[in-house]
């Protein structure tokens, strides 16, 4: 992609942004940024991996989020400011992505993004099939790392923002983070551990606009080869279910890098299902993986971290199978 179609996405991103409360479609966005619908959805999807319908209808049910949990405006209000005509419309779908009504949410009061707005970056320099290089996370990489996190969101249902930088933090510590990056710009990161001979990608984030350029499995072939013991024999990682509406194709780029399904589990209300690698048959190197890496390998009798950065308890363990 070059740089005027770059700067094209990006200004697409800018327009949608300032309309959020509007009725949007591409037909629109197209028409008032004077580009073809045809051309502008191919430069979109190729930039970020996800089409303009998609990215509307999550950022618009983030805002909706957002005002169901920290204003008082009434249900009715948020959805026809969501661009949905009926209230009905707008709990189906806000049902289908979040797993809760707008109503039960709005009581839960604990909000979290399905997207945040996109950034890109203009001047890339990684070519497709040459990723840049991998170096362990230092402390004064956190900042860095925060902003990198809020790109990759759509893979990460229920991301505590504050959960996840003392979670990060304690990997930076330990030695277990990577990042990779384009210049100065970070591209990929990934966090990870070892228990009892399996291991586990506790997050595995690729910026969308980078998701076709080997980020991800460049970094899942640097653990496999160099970070796991060799008496791991197989590496967990956790994702949506299979036909999850709020999936943006996590899964699937998962199964091509060679994870087979496993158990079903429910993390704070949310269904997922993890993910096993067998080490001694290693990733496949065909494809790149999405941005959703999420640990599931529990501490017997102990409290055991889940990817939000909240705490399981036991019985939440037995129920979930950890």
């Amino acid at each position: 992609m070059n740089s005027c179609d770059i700067e094209s996405v990006a200004n697409t991103i800018a327009y949608i942004e300032a309309h959020l409360q509007e009725r949007l479609d591409l037909d629109r966005v197209a028409t008032d940024i004077h580009y073809s619908k045809f051309h502008l959805h191919r430069m979109f999807t190729q930039a970020t991996g996800i089409t303009i319908h998609d990215y509307i209808r999550r950022r618009q049910l983030t805002e909706a989020a957002r005002h169901l949990v920290f204003s008082e405006k009434p249900v009715l209000e948020i959805a026809l400011s969501a661009g949905y005509g009926s209230q009905q419309a707008f709990a189906g779908i806000f049902k289908s992505m979040y797993k809760q009504t707008p109503m039960e949410y709005k009581r839960n009061r604990d909000f979290y993004p399905l997207q945040l707005a996109f950034g890109l970056n203009k001047s890339p320099g990684v070519c497709l099939g040459r990723p840049g290089e991998i170096s362990h996370g230092a402390l004064e990489d956190i900042p860095e790392w925060m902003a990198f996190v809020r790109q990759v969101l759509d893979g990460f249902p229920g991301f505590h923002e504050e959960e996840h930088r003392e979670s990060i933090r304690s990997s930076v510590r330990d030695g277990r983070a990577l990042l990779m990056r384009d210049g100065e710009v970070i591209i990929g990161a990934a966090a990870f551990s070892c228990q009892a001979g399996a291991g586990s990608i506790d997050f595995l984030g690729v910026h969308p606009q980078y998701r076709h350029r080997g980020v991800a499995g460049a970094l899942l072939d640097f653990m496999m080869e160099k970070e796991f013991p060799g008496d791991v024999g197989e590496v967990s990682i956790t994702t949506f279910r299979q036909g999850d509406p709020a999936d943006t194709g996590q899964r699937r780029e998962y199964r091509e890098l060679g994870f087979e399904e496993a158990e079903l589990l429910t993390e704070f209300g949310y269904p997922t299902q993890r993910m096993i690698l067998q080490k001694n048959l290693g990733p496949k190197r065909t494809t790149v993986t999405g941005p959703m890496g999420r640990n599931t390998q529990g501490l017997e009798g102990k409290d055991a971290p889940n990817p939000t950065g909240k705490m399981v308890p036991d019985s939440m363990q037995k129920a979930v199978g950890i």
